[in-house]
C-alpha cells in the first residue's frame, strides 16, 4: 500500500456512514439486475451485471448529484479542474 500512497484508516469513525452507499448500490443491482432474470451461468451474469453498472453509470440520474449521471458530475468536475 505504500508504493500506491493509500492511507489506511484504522480509526472506524464513519465507517457505517461510507458502507451505505455499498449497501444502496447492491441493493439497486439486485433489484433492477439480477431479480429480473434467470441467470443460467456466469457469463450471463457477467454481462448482465456489466450492462447494467454501464446504465448507472451513464444513464441512471441521481437525486444526489442532483439528477446527473455519475459520468456527468465527475467527468464535468475533472474538466473544470484541468481548466483552472
Amino acid at each position: 500500500m505504500t508504493e500506491a500512497n493509500v492511507k489506511i484508516s484504522m480509526d472506524g469513525r464513519g465507517r457505517y456512514l461510507d458502507n451505505i452507499f455499498i449497501e444502496r448500490l447492491w441493493r439497486s443491482l439486485k433489484q433492477e439486475a439480477v431479480y429480473l432474470h434467470e441467470l443460467q451461468d456466469g457469463f450471463q451474469a457477467k454481462r448482465i451485471i456489466d450492462n447494467w453498472i454501464e446504465f448507472y453509470n451513464s444513464e441512471r440520474p441521481h437525486t444526489a448529484l442532483d439528477k446527473r449521471t455519475p459520468d456527468t458530475a465527475y467527468f464535468t468536475q475533472a474538466e473544470i479542474r484541468k481548466a483552472a
